[in-house]
């Protein structure tokens, strides 16, 4: 049975659908805090924690591909014969994820990434080489990860998501004890606790989604075939687009390293930007919701979307314009002086993006249901030219404006890939709906 046929949609249904993407969205900060507090016990914390950052942030990179295989999964897998097309371009994502790894570790490739791209001393590079040979395993388990997620969200079992997450951080908080009571010498340490705190998610999600998929039939003819050329058409469009958008960040830090003060501008930058992650991360699924539901009932997800999209913008606006900001800055999160006054001040541009977010990721799942994914791409682009752009701008106009200018540009950016999306979904029609005016 189609899981969703069996109820009507009712806003009930609906957030007992969310909330679990939400919570176990949040929660994956809290894994990084786990990680962060054990290496901050190690006798040379800042060499340690900075190594450990940098072997983190390529695989913020190279796991991208992995990530994306939930929406392609959520979108295309109806049938066991679907799946197994799924899992044969997985497959290939997992074996490119391992040789890139591979590269890095064991040929000079790794050794030019480090000093050359990330600026690292050569006399560090053996210890983050270390680290990522440890990590780079973390982007395989996080590819198996997603991909049965993507069932178990198509099946509405999203508390499994909440589940796995939680099993997942009670795991690494475990192995963190063990580490602090042994001795903590390297970043290897941090790699290690991330590792198994994922392999813990993977496997429940493993065991929750593959008895999913024995339970969905040989072939389901209500739906289209999708093989392995029809998911790659869909899923390329993602990856190519995420290639552009892993470089709108170190492009933000490197134009921030020109402005007024360039300690204080990426140091502003990097606290606002991460108060403004810790809460769009609740609210980073509306594609699943469009995804799962808006063939069903379009109105219903409208209602949704104009109940809660406005959360954000509403809560950082609150942050940046009202006194809770200072207190939260202060009390909670202990900047003060320059910086607390610089962080507020991109605080108050971040509303921009805020506002923006959960409308572009709404409209990101609509361009999936159409099958769309090449518009992706092309909004990619778009955010990265206009956040650029206002970089140079702001940094030629105000340099003063310290973290505030990368807020902005982000912000700006943000809001040209909203319109970008919005206009091409407005005037290019789906090509189903081309392919059936032309059998008229």
């Amino acid at each position: 049975m189609n899981p969703h046929q069996q109820a009507p949609v009712t806003m009930k249904r609906l957030w007992s659908f969310f909330l679990p993407l939400g919570v176990a969205a949040s929660l994956v900060t809290i894994s990084h805090v786990i990680i962060n507090s054990t290496l901050s016990r190690a006798a040379e914390p800042e060499r340690i924690i900075a190594s450990y950052a940098i072997a983190l942030s390529l695989i913020a990179m190279t796991e991208r591909p992995a990530v994306l295989l939930r929406q392609t999964c959520s979108a295309l897998v109806r049938d066991q014969r679907s799946f197994r097309a799924m899992l044969k371009v997985a497959q290939i994502v997992f074996a490119s994820i391992i040789f890139l790894g591979l590269l890095v570790c064991y040929t000079p490739l790794g050794t030019f990434i480090f000093t050359r791209l990330f600026g690292v001393e050569i006399d560090r590079v053996g210890d983050i080489i270390n680290i990522y040979q440890v990590l780079m395993f973390v982007s395989l388990f996080s590819g198996i990860r997603c991909l049965y997620q993507g069932v178990i969200i198509y099946n509405l079992r999203t508390k499994w998501l909440t589940i796995g997450m939680a099993v997942r951080l009670l795991g690494m908080y475990l192995v963190s004890l063990y580490f602090i009571h042994t001795g903590i010498t390297s970043g290897v340490v941090g790699a290690i606790i991330f590792l198994i705190g994922m392999m813990i998610e993977a496997a429940v999600s493993f065991a929750e989604g593959r008895s999913l998929v024995k339970k969905m039939p040989e072939r389901d003819l209500e739906h289209p075939e999708q093989g392995r050329r029809e998911i790659f058409t869909f899923y390329k469009p993602l990856l190519f687009s995420s290639l552009i958008t892993v470089w709108i960040g170190p492009a933000i830090n490197a134009m921030l390293g020109k402005s007024f003060d360039a300690v204080l501008a990426i140091a502003s930058f990097a606290v606002a930007a991460s108060v403004v992650g810790l809460i769009t991360s609740f609210f980073s699924y509306f594609h699943q919701i469009v995804l799962n539901f808006y063939r069903i009932d379009p109105g219903a997800v409208r209602k949704f979307t104009l109940m809660t999209g406005f959360v954000p913008a509403a809560l950082i606006g609150l942050l940046g314009y009202t006194p809770v900001g200072d207190w939260f800055l202060g009390y909670v999160m202990g900047v003060e002086g320059n910086l607390h006054a610089a962080t507020l001040q991109a605080l108050q541009a971040f509303v921009l993006l805020t506002l923006v977010m959960p409308w572009l990721d709404a409209l990101n799942g609509l361009v999936m249901v159409r099958g769309q994914t090449r518009l992706i791409l092309g909004s990619q682009a778009a955010n990265f030219s206009c956040t650029l752009l206002t970089l140079l701008i702001l940094i030629w106009q105000v340099p003063e404006w310290n973290g505030a200018i990368g807020a902005w540009a982000q912000s700006v950016g943000m809001l040209a890939e909203f319109c970008f999306i919005a206009l091409a979904l407005r005037f290019i029609k789906p090509m189903d709906t081309v392919i059936a005016g032309n059998q008229r």
